[in-house]
C-alpha cells in the first residue's frame, strides 16, 4: 500500500498508522535524507529476518544499521561514548551519516556484528524521525535489493516492484541516489568506511 506523507509536516494520523504497522511486525519502505530504505521495528526479530529474505542476505552477515530519533536515543544503543566522539556526533547529526559504534546491551543480537559493533543513523528527514519517535524504538535502515539505485527514487516505482513484499511504501517525495557516509568510531582514530552524501573532515 502506498501512502503519501508530507515531507515537511508529516501528518500525525499517518505517522501513527505507520508505527502501528511496525508494532505488528510489518515492514516498510521509507524516505531518509539519502536514499529510500526498507525498515522494521528493530525489536521484531521476524520482521528483521523477513527483510533479510527480501534482500537475500544472512542476518548475521548483513551488517544492518538502524535509525534513531536523536542523540539521546542513539546513546542507549552505544556503549559509553567518549566526549570527543559525542561532540563529533553532535556536530554531524542529524545528517547523511552512519556511525559504527560499540554496541550496548540494548542492541538486539540479530543486529550486532561479530565485533559487537552497530551502525546507527539519525537522518535529517522529518518523516523517518517522526516514525521512530511515535514508535518509541529505532527502525532498521537497510538499502533496497538490487544494484540500480536510480530505480529507487520514485515511490510509485518502488510500490510496483516491492509492494507485494512489504506492508507499506511511504511516498515522501523523490529520493536521493547517494547513500550515507559511513564512519567507524570504534578505534582511536575515526575511519571513513564509505564516502557518501555526508562531507567528512
Amino acid at each position: 500500500m502506498l501512502i503519501h506523507i508530507h515531507p515537511q509536516n508529516p501528518q500525525l494520523r499517518l505517522i501513527k498508522q505507520v508505527a502501528e504497522t511496525l508494532r505488528k511486525g510489518g515492514i516498510i519502505i521509507y524516505p531518509t535524507d539519502t536514499v529510500y530504505g526498507i525498515g522494521c521495528d528493530i525489536t521484531e526479530h521476524k520482521a528483521v529476518e523477513r527483510i533479510c529474505r527480501v534482500k537475500g542476505v544472512d542476518p548475521q552477515k548483513a551488517q544492518l544499521s538502524f535509525v534513531c530519533h536523536d542523540l539521546s536515543q542513539l546513546s542507549l544503543y552505544a556503549k559509553q561514548l567518549p566526549t570527543p566522539v559525542f561532540r563529533s556526533l553532535k556536530q554531524y547529526l542529524p545528517g547523511p551519516y552512519t556511525f559504527i559504534l560499540e554496541a550496548s546491551r540494548q542492541v538486539p543480537k540479530i543486529l550486532k556484528t561479530k565485533k559487537d559493533t552497530v551502525g546507527i543513523r539519525v537522518p535529517d528527514n522529518k518523516i523517518a524521525r517522526a516514525i521512530v519517535q511515535e514508535l518509541g524504538n529505532p527502525i532498521l535502515s537497510a538499502s533496497l535489493p538490487g544494484e540500480n539505485v536510480a530505480d529507487y527514487t520514485d515511490p510509485e516505482v518502488m510500490q510496483e516492484q516491492f509492494g507485494k513484499l512489504v506492508d507499506l511504501v511511504i511516498d515522501g517525495g523523490v529520493g536521493g541516489i547517494v547513500p550515507s557516509t559511513i564512519i567507524d568510531f570504534t578505534e582511536a582514530t575515526p575511519e571513513v568506511v564509505r564516502m557518501g552524501a555526508g562531507a567528512w573532515e
